[in-house]
């Protein structure tokens, strides 16, 4: 992808975001039905209490400036976001990782917001929306998530087309709609577009037409197959925004890759994932590293020889405000590189 018509494509949704000024966006009025995956959810007014199921969801609503009405939160990747921590320090965090049903519904929340669709969808790691739709809570799942993907195919689903970065927005001001703030998420969402195109501009000179790069979330155990992103998620956009090729071809959302299959691709650039969870040994970036560092398929790629790794938090790569932290490191340590031409 040239780095051309994205630019285009960016400026012309920051202009259309910037005339709409906070002032024009219109109050909510209730009962409000949102479609979210396909599912009518109805709320009769503004949620009181929420629950968040997934740091994507938790730090949005801190950015639209509603963590007053948070009264749970769960499964974090990394600390969170400096500009949120006084808020964050007052909600009770329900789990690091998933929380238990009754750990969410003991909240008495209206509004359970989530991240990725396996929390409540048919498998239901949490619960499934029934069980919440019984109880008359609302499971709203960023559209991130839903919209374009199979969440049933793959260990975290495969996606039937490529990550589009209008599906946050519309996360943000869906969440907006539903609290009756929509002033706050026309503002931000122009906030985020103007970020994502000044990134662009950073590394356009760079002239990236040959440039690879891949992705490595985690590995079940350093020396199996790693977690690498896949070709339509969002790793692969933060990459074609920048104008990176993403050396994995699989729709899956992070597919496991041979280190040999990596390293015949033999990416530009190397992004690894740093992360407080401990799930896996390679949750640890600084084993990453040292893996990298050893092993003697690994070491001989470009990418290592040259020192062309990039560590960026875990939650950076996922569909969240946070993920605009990630391009704007990935297009500094581009900028910084002396890459092949």
């Amino acid at each position: 992808m040239s780095l051309i018509r994205p630019a285009l494509m960016l400026n012309g949704l920051l202009a259309g975001l910037i005339t709409c000024s906070p002032a024009s966006a219109a109050a909510t009025h209730y009962p409000l039905t949102v479609d979210n995956c396909g599912t009518p959810l109805t709320f009769v007014q503004a949620p009181r209490q929420a629950v968040t199921i997934g740091q994507s969801t938790t730090e949005i609503l801190y950015a639209l400036g509603l963590g007053e009405r948070l009264v749970g939160t769960s499964l974090w990747f990394n600390p969170v976001l400096p500009a949120y921590q006084s808020i964050d320090a007052k909600v009770p965090r329900l789990a690091d990782n998933q929380p238990s049903f009754e750990a969410v519904i003991s909240k008495r929340p209206d509004l359970v917001a989530v991240q990725f669709e396996w929390s409540v969808g048919p498998q239901g790691a949490v619960a499934t929306r029934d069980q919440f739709n019984d109880l008359h809570i609302p499971a709203y799942v960023m559209p991130t998530d839903c919209e374009g993907k199979d969440n049933l195919v793959g260990a975290d689903g495969t996606r039937l087309r490529p990550f589009s970065i209008d599906s946050l927005y519309k996360t943000i001001s869906q969440l907006a709609t539903i609290f009756d703030v929509s002033d706050r998420s026309t503002q931000l969402n122009a906030e985020l577009a103007a970020r994502l195109a000044a990134a662009q501009a950073k590394v356009a000179a760079k002239q990236l037409n040959n440039a690879t790069v891949a992705f490595w979330f985690s590995s079940p155990d350093l020396a199996s197959d790693p977690y690498m992103a896949g070709r339509k998620g969002v790793p692969d956009f933060m990459a074609t925004t920048l104008g990176l090729h993403n050396v994995v071809q699989s729709d899956e959302e992070w597919p496991t890759v041979g280190w040999e299959s990596i390293a015949k691709a033999n990416p530009t650039v190397l992004v690894i994932a740093r992360m407080d969870r401990r799930r896996f040994p390679a949750d640890d970036y600084l084993k990453k590293l040292e893996f990298l560092k050893n092993d003697p398929v690994a070491r001989n790629m470009e990418a290592v020889k040259h020192g062309r790794i990039v560590i960026l938090d875990a939650q950076s790569m996922e569909a969240t405000v946070r993920m605009f932290d990630g391009i704007d490191g990935l297009a500094d340590a581009i900028d910084h590189f002396k890459l092949p031409k």
